[in-house]
């Protein structure tokens, strides 16, 4: 980070740095140009690799965060900065206002989520309520009895066996562990691991949870997922 300089006898504090990541450009320039305005020095990335890739390689205070990004989403770049170790405080700006897109981002490890249309006056106060508190480090390690789940390093393992899970199946069971103790529905689990609408008749969802069971449950004396019929499934230790 900058230092702060000596100027006319005395000291000015370092300007803060901003990333924004938002591939609309018009948006983009609003963002930078307001930003400037306000004393924030501001580099801007119009795709989600560009932007992870600053994100990864460059010191920044804050990252102001599209989700609609092209090729790699805002999810994947929150998720994949947080696994590679960068603490740097993400906000969410984007359109996306439905409740379990909200969650879905704080759980992914942003540290607030602003919605499109947005004043400009609350994105700076929410900014700077970030910015006070500091980088908050966020916990990439989920545990359930002798169930483990390492966000940061993509490891899974139970009662100390590495269990070897696809892509689709750590985030199934990240998000099950996540929300350990709650009844996750179908159509939940759809739209939070493969981003669809849930349709009643497709058999997406059983044929992962059927896999992943295969794996986390079979091999191991005490089954830790649960179906509730017709509701959904669970991920708890009982009795």
């Amino acid at each position: 980070m900058p230092r702060a300089q000596l100027r006319c006898g005395r000291f000015v504090p370092p300007l803060m740095k901003v990333l924004v990541v938002e591939d609309e450009r018009k948006t983009a320039t609003y963002l930078k140009r307001g930003l400037e305005e306000n004393d924030f020095v501001v580099d801007v990335a119009e795709t989600g690799e560009d932007g992870s890739h600053l994100a990864e390689t460059q010191p920044y205070d804050l990252i102001i965060l599209d989700v609609q990004l092209p090729g790699r989403d805002g999810w994947n770049v929150v998720t994949e900065i947080r696994r590679r170790g960068v603490e740097t405080p993400v906000l969410f700006l984007t359109a996306r206002d439905a409740v379990r897109d909200r969650v879905k981002g704080l759980e992914l490890g942003a540290d607030d989520y602003l919605v499109k249309p947005f004043a400009f006056s609350e994105l700076l106060a929410r900014m700077r309520s970030i910015l006070r508190r500091g980088p908050v480090r966020h916990s990439t390690l989920l545990r359930l009895d002798d169930l483990e789940v390492d966000l940061g390093r993509h490891r899974a393992q139970r009662a100390g066996r590495v269990l070897d899970l696809t892509p689709k199946e750590f985030q199934l069971l990240s998000l099950l562990l996540q929300r350990s103790g709650e009844v996750l529905s179908r159509t939940l689990i759809a739209e939070q691991v493969w981003d669809i609408n849930f349709e009643s008749d497709s058999n997406l969802v059983e044929v992962h949870m059927r896999r992943l069971r295969s794996k986390v449950d079979d091999p191991f004396e005490r089954k830790l997922i649960h179906t509730v019929r017709g509701v959904g499934y669970v991920l708890e230790k009982r009795a």
